[in-house]
């Protein structure tokens, strides 16, 4: 069981942590997107790059 100044402690503690990230959101924009490039789907460019990279190969390694 918390007490109330344990509670107000934590509350304030909540506070200052969603500041803290709205000031550095401010700052610095969004610094790291919510998805990375492996879980969003763009197949286009991932087909321009596999056709890139199989048109690289030297013929030996056929």
């Amino acid at each position: 069981m918390t007490t109330p100044s344990e509670e107000s402690a934590s509350a304030d503690a909540l506070r200052r942590k969603a500041a803290e990230a709205a000031r550095l959101a401010r700052i610095f924009g969004d610094v790291l997107p919510e998805t990375t490039g492996d879980e969003r789907r763009d197949d286009a460019r991932g087909a321009e790059v596999d056709e890139w990279l199989r048109s690289q190969v030297p013929p030996h390694h056929g």
